[in-house]
Formats: C-alpha cells, structure tokens, sequence
C-alpha cells in the first residue's frame, strides 16, 4: 500500500523540525557560555579579594603571635627580678 506524496513529504518535513529543535544553535551556545564565563569572572575576582583578605589577616595574625611571644619573653625576665625583690623584702626586718 504506498503513501501518498504529501504525507512522505509531510513526515520529512515533521522529521527535519524534531531533529533541527532538539539542536543547540551556535548562537545558543555562544550566548549561554558567554554568562557561565561572566560568571566565571566575577567569581574569580571575588576569590582574589578573599585571598588577598586572607593574606592580609594570615600576617596580622603572624604579627600578633610575634609580640605576644616577644610580651612573654619580657614577663618571665621580669618575673625573676619581682621574685628576687620580693625575697629581698620579705628577708628584711621590719621597722618599728
């Protein structure tokens, strides 16, 4: 039983429509990597900042510990000496 003209020329045609609709154009593409890259940027700018930020609390922190070890270092010099004075003082005999 052949099909009619028309209809084989219809099914191509609906055939040609499915496969062509189911395509990504070029332009397509192009416009949707063009906002992931956008994207991209603004993250990668942003992860910059926060590094940099992170640099930058990483050695006030470094600081920090530096004069707090230097601070230490200070106090147990002058614990020694209080400690010496204190014994000096407590060996004296009061006055009256």
């Amino acid at each position: 039983m052949p099909l009619p003209h028309k209809s084989i020329g219809m099914a191509g045609m609906a055939i040609m429509a499915l496969s062509l609709s189911a395509c990504a154009t070029e332009d397509y593409v192009d416009k949707h990597i063009a906002v992931v890259n956008d994207r991209v940027t603004q993250l990668e700018g942003r992860v910059g900042q926060v590094e940099a930020a992170a640099q930058q609390a990483n050695a006030a922190a470094q600081a920090a510990g530096a004069s707090a070890q230097q601070a230490n270092q200070r106090i147990d010099q002058l614990t020694g000496r209080v400690d010496s004075i204190e014994q000096q003082l407590a060996a004296k005999k009061p006055r009256n």
